[in-house]
Parts: C-alpha cells; structure tokens; sequence
C-alpha cells in the first residue's frame, strides 16, 4: 500500500513537472509573440507562427509614402549622439502615431527616412485615400511637432537656432512584392515600381511639400469606381472628405529610373 502510495504521488508529481513546463514554453511562445509583433504586422507574425515559410505576396495596388527630414546630416554632425537619438525618436514616434490613424504599416526607417504603406499586408480598396490623408496629417504633425530634452542631455543652446522640422513627402501607387527576409532578425520589407517610384517622388520633391505622381492622383480621384473629390477642369481646386485642396502642376520632370513624369505638389488651401 505504501508503494503504491508513492507511485501515486510520483506519478501525481510528474504530471505537476509537465505541466510547469508547458506553461513556461506558453510563456515563452507568449513573450515571443509580444516581440515579433512588435517587429511584424500582426498578420505577418501569426503567419510564421503558424509555419509558413518563405512569406512572399504580389499586390497588384499599395500606395507608398516616404517621408525624408530636410537639412538632416548638418544638424545630425552639430549635436550628440544622445540628442540625435532623442530628436529621431520623437519624429518617428509621431510619425507612427499618424499611421496608426489611418491605417498604414510602418515598414522601416533608413538613417532619416521614414516608409510606410498602405494596402499591405492586409489589402486595402481604400488604400489611396489613406495614404493621402496620412500624408496631409503628417506634414502638419511635423510642422507642429516641438521636441523637448531632458536637462541632462547637456547643452541645449543649439535648439534654439533649428528652425521648425521640415519634412519631404513623395507618393506613388502601384505594384509591389512584400515578404519576410531574415532568419534571426526578421525584416518585413516591400520591393518593386511603387517603392522606388515613391522614393523618387521624395527626393525629388520640396520642403514642407507632398510631392505625387500622376498616377496616384488619377486613383486619389476614383476610387472604386466613385468619385472621391469632386474635380475641377485643371485640378487646381479639390476636396476630400469636405477638405478643400490645391493640386499645383510640375508639369513634367526627368525622373532618376523612369524618365520623364508628370508630377504635382498637393496642399491645403491654408499653405503658402
């Protein structure tokens, strides 16, 4: 009897071992989860969990943005490490926030460069209109934006001599290949037309401007199949969403990679 006994309790404290440990690995699973969610859209990571391997998806139509901060290098050779690192994190932070808002996905940041998409991973019919009312959100977010540092972070004289943060933004629509490269640190990263076309229409465009292709305006003012601001013959005056808009015409430029494009500026009636 005393055997069995403690065959009971033996076996009783097995089980209890086996259980701790599957709690463990569910925490672990857990936290891990936390982690690449933070590094991954939320889709993408459930995905990988779930053992698919490679992640790689066509979209016939995404909008991309990219953001560029103006006069970026000199400024980031006149201050701190530190400092530099606190200004970056409360551009970008507001900037995610933006995104967040309209339901765009961060895809990374390259030194001063900030990339977003709209229409991936998750397919979006609104994807233009989203990108559009990001990109306008986004501009007065950075012409507003005002950076605080901590007393600790040294001599601060220097914050007083940068004028407000001034921001490029170029936009384009089109195809694009997404997926997942990386095998210790994962990277979910878009590649194709729309991607460097966007790029162009960055570094090519003005400070304090949002700078589209003609492409992504003929889709801003339809979107599926219904007109989204009402038009005017020469486009010069726009609305969307009850906000009025200014489309200046570049007429055409000589694009690096693609030649010669029509572009245009796009601003609120309350830009200079």
């Amino acid at each position: 009897e005393a055997k069995k006994t403690a065959s009971v309790m033996e076996h009783r404290r097995q089980a209890a071992e086996r259980d701790k440990e599957i709690e463990i690995e569910r925490a672990k699973a857990s936290g891990e989860r936390k982690i690449l969610d933070n590094i991954l859209p939320k889709e993408i990571t459930a995905r990988l969990i779930n053992g698919e391997n490679p992640i790689a998806d066509h979209f016939e139509s995404v909008s991309v943005l990219f953001m560029d901060i103006v006069d970026f290098t000199p400024l980031a050779t006149s201050i701190t490490a530190q400092q530099l690192v606190h200004l970056l994190n409360a551009i970008f932070s507001a900037a995610d926030g933006v995104m967040r808002e309209f339901g765009l996905e961060k895809i990374k940041t390259i030194g001063d460069a900030y990339m977003a998409v709209a229409g991936a991973p998750v397919v979006q019919a609104d994807h233009v209109a989203r990108a559009a009312q990001a990109a306008l959100k986004l501009l007065d977010v950075m012409e507003n934006l005002v950076v605080t540092f901590p007393e600790n972070y040294g001599d601060r004289s220097w914050i007083q001599s940068i004028p407000e943060i001034q921001v490029r933004i170029g936009l384009h629509c089109g195809s694009a290949a997404a997926g997942v490269v990386g095998e210790n640190k994962f990277l979910y990263d878009l590649w194709g037309d729309a991607v460097n076309t966007a790029s162009r229409m960055e570094s090519h465009g003005e400070p304090g401007k949002i700078h589209i292709s003609e492409e992504f305006l003929k889709k801003l003012l339809m979107v599926n199949g219904e007109w989204l601001m009402e038009e005017s013959d020469d486009f010069s005056s726009l609305t969307i969403n009850h906000l009025p808009l200014t489309i200046i015409p570049r007429g055409e430029m000589d694009i690096k990679g693609k030649g010669m494009m029509k572009t245009y500026f796009w601003r609120d009636y309350d830009q200079p």
